[in-house]
């Protein structure tokens, strides 16, 4: 027992309570389909300077809604926590997915609390912040609870630990391993192929010297990748090109002149974010590290990524492949993606994915992961093989993570290990275009209830019967910031590219009057390629 005098350490509470997860459910069947309450903070506990950049952010709370579909279930209660209250028809459409469940039976099970504070902090902060709002959530629970949350930090454990209720997350003792120098690590261990990169670093002195010793070692790289520790998203990577004073470089004769050049080509870093400058980007490096790695190079290139998670008990479940779509200036921002991931490297991605997640799981991580991978066609190389490199993991709910649980949660269907695709229980392939991203200057001004005209006067919502249609999601975005997210799912790809095309179509000439108005002329849009090989 604990001394009241020397209580117990914070972070070994934290794991006993991680461990009722482990002693109530032993397999991740059992786990899915219990009756519990399910606590849902959907906090975006990250850097909220690396947040600003993202438009709409506070509204990405919204993004974990599509835990409402575990109302299927009519013995599980929810209860999701905001920092604004969501508007009614938003909640409202949700539950109506819901198949075979009365509306009004899942209303009930259902709880909403809001901190009203729509200021910068997390949402976790902001619930720590209000006592009486925590004890309003711990009378709400009922003793079989768990919380589920975006990204786990300090914030989300101690949340955890003043409700007394198991969080199904990863312990931030291990954030590290989610980094760019901690995913290097991992790929290292695991005996995966990786691009060349430096060390961590934790000013610009010693990220100059550790890029001038990447291209000592590849004196024929072109670009390199300077990324923060701990950017998301691909918001904290900034585009090095060597170009310019590669002759430079090679004429040099002492390492001291080679550093002076390549802290010279800082000030040209190429940003992926808007408005970012290297003054503000370097300010970061003494907080959050930063790393120079090699640019893969390559006129066929790809960015599929893979995801898991690792139930209580430690199990390893492959969830997921997509095709990322990625824009920005050098195509390193996370737009949207395409499931599956292509045919010809999807099981390749799952086998490395499974090396990844057993490895995190022997360090004692739990829940989501992810890894990003580029894949490039070499030339000579046949038609379907590809070079494939990891490049980051990711121990949150990514971008990915919110379609897939929707398709999932949606046809209570599977995912089939040995061809990486989704069947539904009808026995039909699924496949699905979704994106956070779908923004355009004239959309604003449209309202929720706009949205739901729309989608029931041209038939765009989720058809239970056929297993296709549209899942929207970020439906408060769209007024301020002319911003939604979609998830079209088909029964082929061509049939969810037409889905996709069918809903930008409709929403384009539900707002042609504004487009036509010269205060409503959009900025010229960045070219998405939805189309892949299967």
């Amino acid at each position: 027992m604990q001394s009241k005098s020397f209580p117990m350490d914070q972070a070994q509470q934290f794991r006993e309570l991680q461990m009722q997860l482990r002693d109530r459910w032993q397999t991740l069947e059992t786990f899915d389909l219990s009756s519990a309450d399910i606590l849902v903070v959907p906090s975006l506990s990250l850097d909220q300077r690396e947040l600003k950049k993202v438009e709409g952010f506070h509204h990405y709370e919204e993004r974990l809604l599509f835990s409402l579909i575990r109302l299927r279930n009519p013995q599980t209660r929810l209860v999701y926590v905001t920092s604004q209250p969501l508007h009614p028809s938003i909640i409202d459409y949700y539950l109506q997915l819901l198949p075979g469940i009365p509306f009004s039976h899942a209303r009930d099970r259902l709880l909403l609390f809001s901190t009203y504070d729509s200021s910068l902090k997390p949402l976790s902060q902001k619930i720590l912040e209000r006592p009486r709002l925590i004890e309003r959530i711990r009378q709400s629970l009922r003793q079989q609870s768990y919380m589920i949350c975006f990204n786990s930090t300090t914030l989300e454990r101690d949340l955890a630990l003043q409700l007394q209720v198991p969080l199904y997350a990863l312990d931030p003792a291990l954030l590290y391993w989610g980094t760019k120098s901690g995913s290097r690590q991992i790929f290292t261990e695991c005996g995966i192929p990786l691009p060349a990169g430096s060390g961590l670093t934790w000013s610009v002195e010693e990220l100059a010297i550790a890029a001038t010793e990447l291209w000592e070692q590849r004196p024929a790289l072109r670009r390199m990748v300077i990324k923060l520790n701990e950017g998301f998203s691909g918001e904290g990577n900034a585009m090095l090109d060597l170009r310019p004073v590669q002759s430079d470089l090679t004429e040099a004769t002492t390492q001291k002149e080679r550093v002076s050049l390549m802290r010279g080509r800082f000030l040209h870093l190429g940003f992926q974010a808007k408005g970012e400058t290297w003054e503000n980007f370097s300010s970061r490096i003494p907080e959050l590290g930063a790393i120079a790695e090699e640019f893969i190079e390559g006129q066929e290139k790809r960015s599929p990524s893979v995801q898991g998670r690792i139930a209580p008990t430690g199990e390893v479940e492959i969830l997921s492949t997509h095709d990322q779509i990625l824009g920005g200036p050098d195509g390193q921002i996370y737009l949207g993606c395409r499931f599956p991931a292509e045919e010809s490297y999807r099981l390749r991605l799952q086998e490395l994915g499974r090396r990844v997640g057993k490895n995190l799981a022997e360090k004692g991580a739990m829940e989501r992961f992810g890894v990003d991978f580029l894949t490039v066609r070499r030339p000579g190389i046949e038609s379907l093989e590809w070079d494939i490199s990891a490049i980051e993991i990711n121990l949150r709910k990514g971008g990915t993570t919110h379609p897939f649980m929707t398709l999932r949660l949606l046809t209570n269907g599977r995912y089939d290990l040995s061809s990486g695709l989704f069947y539904s229980q009808q026995g039909r392939s699924k496949y699905y275009i979704a994106t956070d991203n779908l923004q355009k200057e004239r959309y604003q001004g449209l309202l929720p209830n706009d949205l739901m005209d729309v989608i029931a006067h041209h038939q765009l919502h989720f058809d239970s019967g056929t297993e296709t249609g549209t899942v929207f999601h970020l439906m408060g975005c769209l007024s301020e910031f002319g911003k939604l997210g979609v998830t079209s799912i088909g029964n082929s790809p061509q049939q969810a590219e037409e889905i996709y095309n069918k809903v930008v179509k409709v929403l384009d000439d539900e707002t042609q009057h504004r487009a036509n108005h010269p205060a409503w002329m959009s900025p010229p849009e960045l070219p998405i390629t939805w189309r892949g090989r299967e």
